[in-house]
């Protein structure tokens, strides 16, 4: 970037604020460009809605996939600040209500030092999904001892599913 400078706008919608705009995608080249000392971006403006735009440039990521932590970050904010329902995200995502209920737990039910285990892939994501969820919902305590074990012994989902049924 420094020696050819922006070759690719970043994504933009309209704010509440006149002029003021909330950027959908270029975070990093926006870092970058400022990094440099610009004061100017180049920008793409997309007449739709925030949470319209948050859906659209995921869907446009179609070969780039997603973590299941940041799917369900997406999915907490959609719903949180957008007021979308389990259905409605499983329509929008072509997914399954359990799909997005379980990515919704990842963040939502997990501890932090949890979730932290996920990100570095100490723990798999299917694993933290499928017995972590579970626990955290009513035994948090549980949760964290036994995502130590997980990630210490970096146990297969078949391995983990051994020791979460005994």
């Amino acid at each position: 970037m420094m020696a050819s400078g922006q070759q690719t706008p970043i994504i933009v919608v309209a704010a509440e604020q006149p002029e003021h705009y909330l950027v959908i995608d270029g975070y990093q080249r926006v870092a970058a460009l400022e990094q440099l000392g610009r004061d100017t971006v180049e920008a793409v403006v997309w007449s739709l809605s925030e949470a319209e735009a948050l859906l659209l440039d995921r869907s446009m990521r179609g070969g780039e996939q997603a973590t299941a932590l940041e799917e369900g970050w997406l999915l907490v904010e959609l719903s949180q600040r957008f007021g979308y329902d389990q259905e409605e995200l499983a329509r929008r995502f072509d997914r399954s209500t359990s799909w997005v209920s379980r990515r919704m737990g990842l963040v939502e039910l997990l501890p932090a030092s949890v979730q932290q285990q996920v990100r570095s892939g100490a723990i798999a994501a299917h694993v933290a999904m499928k017995f972590l969820v579970p626990v955290a919902r009513s035994r948090p305590d549980d949760c964290r001892r036994m995502a130590e074990g997980f990630a210490r012994y970096r146990l297969s989902s078949r391995e983990a599913g051994q020791l979460y049924a005994a």
